[in-house]
């Protein structure tokens, strides 16, 4: 009973999805049989693995473009084997990273207003796996370092701005990995493997710092993810396949804080874990619910909340970050759930009667600046991720660009690779338009180019400021 009067302002979150023109409409969601979540939000798009014939593709879809999605709809198509997973840069919402069958990783910078045409070409190629790719990862506070792990049980983490692969964890993993997760400051990075084992690595120092055999007994995926006080949540199967999710200490794992049995359907877990409020979302592959528990420091630990139903199945899920949010609705989480043929966004929100900013709800959260260059990541430092507020709402607009294109190698590629770039979009439409329409189109491109003059030296103006702070607090 006592799961049922405990105190906790999380216990009337409900879930809803939006009205029908507020979906996607139409999508061929992938069919390949791989179990990432096929789907990755932020707060300008929602990117999606969809079908390609001969070869690998996915959606960008600004966040705004709903409704019935043209089958012309251009799609980021450079890889020549189906898409296995894809992950938004925490630090640049126009940079995306996607693994794929033909062994490689790829890094795409999107457009500010989405695609108006297909993107072959990627921003960097990363090569140095010798089976598919099914997951990549980037650091949570580190710019422009990315994980990936692939089907030779090595996981790789690269320099996306030199495109250097810099640590090679090759030895660790004797069998396929289902996940690798890193830790809030990215000092640590936990796996779950088919060998049943969960491995805390320290990758930098290339050792294993704790391990877990048979975390779960049973033979199917397993998935362990890190929480935001250290400790590891993991879902897996018991040896009677019922599906389990499990809380463990990595400084004595031989016994798990917490362990619940849920059902005995037998799709994989997908854990979603929000660090501000320690909900964990739980969304099954082929459920057609997302259960979620709150995790506390009290016994029994896990503490199941509610759970929302539908009645479609769900073939993969995003799950959008907190900067995304609307907080003036009280809205504590969104989804992205894929359908067959559709995605359909799910809201979730803690009911409450005042239209004032909640702060209890909206601790300060991760905000898109990197906390540290990839260089010093690599040399040994650590830093946790810089925060912002969202009393006021946190829409992306013209200060957020400036906070993200700042210093970034990936902002300032070599004009041969700027396939995609805003001015590049228009020229091939330009023939055929007339007269008025191109004297518009000039207008439109010369504010675009003022605008980025003035982003430009208002990055200068930053940089300048930043090291005189530097220097007066050094």
């Amino acid at each position: 009973m006592r799961r049922v009067v405990r105190q906790s302002k999380f216990r009337h979150v409900f879930g809803q999805a939006v009205k029908n023109d507020q979906c996607y409409d139409d999508i061929r969601v992938s069919r390949v049989t791989w179990d990432s979540s096929f789907c990755a939000v932020n707060p300008k798009f929602v990117a999606i693995i969809v079908e390609a014939s001969g070869g690998g593709a996915f959606l960008v879809l600004p966040l705004h473009k709903s409704g019935r999605i043209d089958k012309s709809y251009p799609t980021v198509c450079g890889h020549t084997g189906p898409v296995l997973d894809i992950d938004w840069c925490p630090h640049n919402d126009q940079v995306i990273a996607s693994g794929s069958e033909d062994c490689t990783v790829m890094v795409w910078q999107i457009p500010d207003n989405g695609l108006a045409h297909s993107l072959t070409e990627p921003v960097v190629v990363l090569e140095g796996h010798s089976k598919r790719v099914g997951i990549v990862t980037w650091h949570p506070t580190a710019r422009n370092v990315l994980l990936s792990a692939g089907c030779d049980n090595s996981i790789i983490i690269w320099n996306v701005g030199t495109g250097e692969a810099l640590l090679n964890l090759d030895d660790m993993h004797y069998d396929m990995i289902y996940n690798v997760c890193w830790n809030r400051n990215g000092s640590l990075i936990c796996t779950a493997s088919k060998d049943k084992k969960v491995r805390v690595i320290d990758p930098r120092k290339q050792e294993i710092t704790a391990e877990r055999e048979r975390a779960h007994e049973g033979a199917r995926p397993m998935r362990a993810i890190f929480l935001s006080d250290g400790n590891i949540f993991t879902t897996g199967f018991s040896r009677m396949s019922e599906r389990q999710l499990a809380l463990w200490n990595p400084k004595k794992m031989d016994e798990p804080i917490a362990l619940h049995e849920m059902d005995t359907s037998n799709g994989v877990l997908l854990p979603f874990y929000d660090p501000d409020t320690n909900i964990m979302y739980l969304c099954g592959k082929g459920d057609s619910s997302i259960r979620y528990f709150e995790i506390t420091d009290e016994s029994p630990y896990v503490h199941y909340l509610n759970t929302f139903s539908s009645k479609e199945p769900q073939r993969g899920m995003g799950f959008m970050p907190k900067r995304g949010l609307d907080v003036n609705k009280c809205e504590i989480s969104r989804f992205y759930k894929l359908h067959e043929r559709k995605c359909e966004p799910i809201i979730m929100t803690v009911p409450r009667k005042s239209d004032l900013f909640q702060d209890d709800l909206y601790p300060d959260t991760a905000g898109p600046e990197a906390a540290l260059e990839a260089e010093e990541w690599f040399e040994g430092k650590n830093a946790d991720p810089i925060l912002i507020s969202l009393k006021h709402g946190y829409l992306p607009g013209k200060n957020r660009d400036l906070k993200v294109v700042k210093k970034n190698i990936l902002g300032s590629q070599p004009a041969a690779n700027r396939k995609n770039d805003l001015t590049g979009v228009p020229k091939k439409a330009v023939d055929s338009l007339d007269i008025q329409n191109e004297a518009k189109l000039d207008e439109i491109l010369k504010e675009i180019k003022s605008i980025k003059d003035i982003i430009s030296i208002q990055n200068e103006r930053i940089s300048k400021l930043e090291e005189q702070m530097a220097k007066i607090m050094g």
